[in-house]
């Protein structure tokens, strides 16, 4: 059976949220005790922990999540281990790593930050270049163990997301992918009608090379 890799944080009560957001809580509103049953209320924005950013974030006539084919949601994955880069560049022999179609995951490291001060204001962010880069490969989705890819006025998430790219942010435990020659990834998002959605994102690792992804 293949291995699964849980690439999502935790959703507890009070998840951290990007400076200037709603708070995030996660309220048990009945218990087995007082009526029977279990049940809990989610009061959050659509940017808290693991997500899914639309190009409607960015865009005023963007897609929603909803409007997303599910196609985007499930490929090959690309891991590129970019630690102790204050600022990813881009270099040259990523031209023959990335493919068209391909899912590509940016391991910065800086996830095992999550939860500090420094998680949200002291983190990489990637050259600008890169947006162009991406957007000639037409991948179809790229993700990063980062809380942004860039900083104000963010022109990654303008220009991916203005070509229809989405973005996942807030990935963790990228470094258990290394020593997988093929993985697929698996990242769906909730059919919402809205610029964003938490998403549960998986790796599962290819049995042996060459083995035809889902």
């Amino acid at each position: 059976m293949s291995r699964l890799i849980d690439l999502s944080l935790d959703f507890p009560d009070q998840a951290p949220v990007y400076p200037g957001d709603t708070p995030s809580r996660l309220l048990q509103a009945k218990t087995i005790d007082e009526d029977g049953y279990t049940a809990f209320i989610l009061q959050t924005g659509l940017h808290v922990g693991t997500h899914l950013d639309s190009p409607l974030h960015f865009r005023q006539n963007g897609a929603m999540v909803a409007d997303l084919p599910l196609e985007t949601f499930l490929g090959k994955g690309r891991l590129l281990d970019v630690r102790g880069e204050g600022v990813v560049g881009l270099e040259s022999n990523y031209d023959s790593q990335i493919k068209q179609g391909d899912i590509v995951l940016f391991w910065t490291g800086h996830s095992a930050t999550y939860g500090t001060d420094a998680y949200y204001h002291d983190h990489p962010v990637l050259h600008e270049d890169w947006a162009d880069f991406l957007i000639e490969k037409r991948v179809k989705l790229v993700g990063f163990d980062l809380p942004s890819p860039d900083a104000p006025p963010f022109p990654m998430h303008r220009k991916l997301l203005g070509a229809g790219i989405p973005l996942m942010e807030n990935l963790t435990n990228l470094g258990e992918l290394v020593g997988w020659r093929e993985f697929e990834v698996m990242a769906f998002p909730l059919k919402i009608r809205a610029e964003g959605s938490p998403v549960r994102v998986v790796a599962r690792e290819c049995l042996f090379h060459g083995e035809k992804l889902s």
